[in-house]
């Protein structure tokens, strides 16, 4: 049974980013955990497919960094799964999983800071250095004296 989320809403990210619902599809599935016997009979488990490849609201350098975050729920086709069944209907299960798409593309969003390189101070290399040298010779002290250079 698959269901697309209705053609006139969408999935608001951000206040720039706005998924269409046709790059979403909704799947409901048999789940485990709480219902009791009725998880022997109902559906109450959601498979949410996001089509990232074919989707045009996120950049490209966004749909980079969602295929990292994603790791594993990134399939062959393009597509990030996310099965959602911690809850007992089929509503909550939903939007469960929407949340969890949300969540993933905002961590996805922000651009990560370049990394500045920092240069170690010349007075702390030295000390490094001096330090290595005195223990070195602590060292060399401890052997037998007709071995010493």
């Amino acid at each position: 049974m698959t269901s697309e989320l209705e053609s006139t809403s969408s999935l608001w990210i951000s206040e720039q980013i706005q998924i269409p619902a046709r790059h979403i599809s909704v799947q409901f599935i048999r789940a485990s955990g709480p219902g009791g016997q009725n998880v022997n009979k109902v559906s109450s488990g959601v498979q949410l497919r996001f089509d990232l490849a074919n989707c045009y609201a996120l950049s490209e350098p966004i749909k980079e960094r969602l295929k990292k975050l994603a790791g594993q729920r990134y399939t062959r086709n393009g597509e990030i799964l996310i099965e959602a069944q911690r809850f007992r209907t089929q509503i909550k299960n939903r939007q469960d999983a929407e949340q969890r798409l949300i969540a993933l593309i905002q961590q996805a969003e922000p651009e990560p800071k370049k990394r500045k390189q920092t240069r170690q101070p010349y007075r702390v290399k030295m000390q490094r250095l001096n330090n290595k040298k005195a223990r070195s010779n602590t060292k060399k002290l401890r052997g037998k004296p007709g071995l010493r250079e």
